[in-house]
């Protein structure tokens, strides 16, 4: 018999108990089944249906894919009340919701979206229907004394994509008024958006890694989503401890 190294047969990898990395395709189990939200397959995987996470649509699902350390640590614990600044047409909500809620929000979970789009909204309170503890808000990221009242405590994850000038500004102040101490953020930014004078694209995500860490944060990874989403980078972050 030959003495080589056996090959692993690596199955779906279970990065939460509703969210699946089957080879490079992100799945989460289908928390309305029988429903896609925006034309996405749906496939089952021991028996229970998920829906797949396109990341060409999602800065988050495309940062999952990307990151080079465990994915799992980009998401937020199941069960948990979470901030998402920039909630669009709920494409990445949707698939967080499977994780952080469940179906029928059998975790207990809270998702504050937050949008300035009132179609946005629409199509995000179209999604409430079915799933209890989507919290739809619209309204501007920038001004907080407008629907801050919703998160009376503060929250362990959050995620701003929010595409207008200053989006550094915006998601500090978000941090600072509604991020746990210890707590992580994901600032996906847009380099188009900036206004910004320098020398490029790299010296602008420099200086934002720089303006994070000056604020006290501790920046875990940057990552690149060229392929996904051009001219964006994914920063991940932890507030400072109390």
């Amino acid at each position: 018999m030959g003495g080589g190294k056996k090959r692993r047969q690596r199955g779906p990898q279970n990065l939460s108990s509703t969210v699946l990395l089957d080879r490079r395709a992100l799945w989460t189990r289908n928390a309305v089944p029988g429903t896609a939200v925006y034309g996405e397959s749906l496939r089952k995987f021991s028996g229970k249906e998920h829906r797949r996470w396109d990341p060409n649509r999602s800065k988050l699902g495309a940062g999952l894919l990307r990151t080079k350390r465990d994915p799992a640590l980009l998401l937020p614990g199941q069960g948990g009340t979470v901030l998402y600044l920039g909630a669009g047409h709920g494409t990445s909500v949707s698939h967080l919701y499977d994780h952080l809620c469940g179906a029928s929000n059998r975790f207990g979970g809270r998702l504050v979206c937050v949008d300035l789009a009132p179609r946005c909204l629409r199509d995000l309170t179209f999604m409430t229907s079915e799933r209890p503890g989507l919290v739809p808000v619209l309204g501007d990221a920038r001004k907080h004394a407008a629907w801050g009242v919703l998160l009376p405590t503060k929250v362990p994850w959050l995620f701003q994509d929010v595409a207008q000038a200053g989006q550094v500004d915006i998601f500090l102040a978000a941090c600072q008024r509604f991020l746990q101490p210890g707590g992580t953020g994901l600032l996906s930014l847009k380099a188009a958006s900036e206004r910004w004078t320098g020398e490029g694209e790299a010296a602008l995500f420099a200086e934002v890694e720089h303006t994070l860490r000056s604020a006290g944060h501790e920046v875990e990874e940057v990552i690149e989503l060229t392929g996904y989403e051009d001219n964006h980078r994914l920063f991940v972050v932890r507030a400072p401890e109390a």
